[in-house]
């Protein structure tokens, strides 16, 4: 039913639209996780008929300059956060296609046999409840369910070094922090050193220029926001629903998920803003932003 549902909403000229009335003039960021390389190859065909494919950096220097000349009509930015062993499989893509795309990296979780843990799956636990505690009482409760996060798993979750080098050569990669945590809910320390590390390994082990952090689980705090700048950041992504301008925030800027979706209908419909817009009652989503942190040392 609700397949059924995205097409009629697909082809009820809305997203055309929304797209020739509100995304002309904005830049808007698209988010992807964990897309195979066959929908990501239908995906970003559709993508490129309908918007501008943009770099990141692109955005950051209009942003910067304040000089919007640059930015073509209907421009969209795809990213993709965490590092996902299957980020790989679309190296094929990405060279053939040729879009800037750009992957946001869990440091100390890619070139490891870590696991992610929002991935991690264990009886009695309930990993939706711990994005709301302290980061030291989740990691405190996922111990009990014998998981630590610099433990290794027989298999890998993430791109190992070589992969994420490889793709790097049609990619830009930037920083997800180094494992994950709700930064919010995280202690000044612990907040500082996921932001600060992250940016040093990347930059260190990778060679990569590393000047955006995208918000685990788009949480974020006006104290995360000092912490990435202090750190040498130049902006931060959220999960805040909206699309860019001349005048948005470098720190805040808003983004749209496409939850890794094969169905074209779908894609359509969400890429626009349409859906997350209905379903979440104008677009409000971000609990954390524009807030102070809970969790202080």
């Amino acid at each position: 039913m609700l397949s059924i549902f995205f097409k009629i909403l697909r082809f009820s000229a809305v997203p055309f639209l929304i797209r020739e009335l509100i995304q002309r003039n904005k830049v808007t960021i698209l988010l992807f996780h964990d897309l195979s390389a066959a929908d990501a190859d239908r995906n970003f065909a559709y993508l490129m008929r309908r918007y501008n494919i943009i770099s990141l950096d692109l955005l950051i220097e209009a942003l910067e300059s304040k000089d919007w000349s640059k930015i073509p009509k209907k421009a969209m930015i795809i990213t993709f956060d965490d590092g996902h062993l299957s980020n790989y499989s679309l190296l094929p893509v990405f060279r053939k296609l040729k879009i800037p795309a750009t992957i946001f990296l869990c440091s100390s979780i890619i070139n490891t046999q870590r696991m992610y843990w929002f991935k991690f799956n264990s009886e009695g636990l309930n990993i939706s409840s711990l994005k709301h505690l302290s980061n030291k009482e989740r990691l405190r409760i996922l111990e009990q369910h014998s998981f630590n996060q610099e433990s290794d798993f027989p298999h890998r979750s993430a791109m190992n070094k070589k992969e994420t080098l490889d793709l790097s050569s049609f990619v830009n990669m930037q920083s997800h922090t180094q494992f994950h945590p709700i930064l919010p809910n995280c202690s000044d320390e612990e907040s500082l050193r996921e932001l600060s590390n992250s940016k040093l390994q990347l930059e260190s082990d990778y060679g990569f220029t590393i000047n955006t952090i995208s918000y685990p689980n788009g949480d974020y705090s006006n104290r995360d926001i000092e912490f990435a700048r202090s750190a040498g950041y130049r902006c931060g992504i959220t999960v805040d629903f909206g699309y860019n301008d001349v005048n948005s925030d470098l720190f805040r800027l808003k983004r749209i998920s496409a939850n890794d979706t094969s169905n074209i209908d779908e894609l359509a419909v969400k890429s626009c803003g349409l859906w997350v817009f209905l379903k979440y009652k104008g677009g409000r989503r971000q609990p954390y932003g524009f807030q102070e942190s809970r969790f202080r040392n």
